[in-house]
Formats: C-alpha cells, structure tokens, sequence
C-alpha cells in the first residue's frame, strides 16, 4: 500500500497535472490533487499525492523536500490524519443564551 504525502508551499498557478508529473519523477504516482479554495477555485497553496509505494513515498520526500519548484522551496512529508474533522473548539458558535444565576 502507498503512502500519501502532503505537499505545501506550492506556486498558487500549479495545477494537479503538475503535481502528479512532478512527482512521477520519483515513481509511481497514483493520484495528485491541489487543494482549492471552494467560493473562488483558486488554489490554496497546498496539496496531496499518493505514491505506489512506501518506497516511492520515501524517494518523493527525499527529492522534493525542500526543493524549489517554480520560484517557491516545497514542503514535502507524510500526510497526517486529520484529527476531529472539524473547526477547532467542538464546531458550536455563539450561544451563550439562558439563565447565569445573577440577581
């Protein structure tokens, strides 16, 4: 099974073809995408790829890692999961209503 990497400090001009040819320099890669901003389409300056193998996935970090693509160093590691799945502080807004005990 392969390894999905995450990609920061991307160009905001790249696209995922280019992610995926850029990193098809290391192996195989299975699937690459740019993470877009949804109200607007333009990218975010971040993205991930998924690599054949642990293998590939090690090489990519090697090669990538620091390196400038298009006038910017990249960032390149091991995508985390992502914990909670949600906006920090639980996702409930506001509020605050009801009796506070003051006399």
């Amino acid at each position: 099974m392969g390894k999905r990497l995450y990609v920061g400090n991307l160009p905001f001009d790249v696209t995922t073809k280019d992610l995926e040819e850029l990193f098809a320099g290391a192996g195989v890669c299975d699937n690459a995408t740019v993470v877009t901003d949804r109200a607007t389409g333009q990218s975010r300056g971040f993205g991930f790829v998924e690599m054949a193998s642990d293998a590939d996935a090690q090489k990519a970090i090697q090669m990538f890692d620091g390196q400038d693509f298009k006038g910017r160093p990249l960032k390149v590691n091991e995508a985390r999961e992502r914990e909670g799945g949600g906006r920090p502080g639980g996702g409930r807004s506001g509020g605050g209503g009801g009796w506070r005990g003051r006399r």
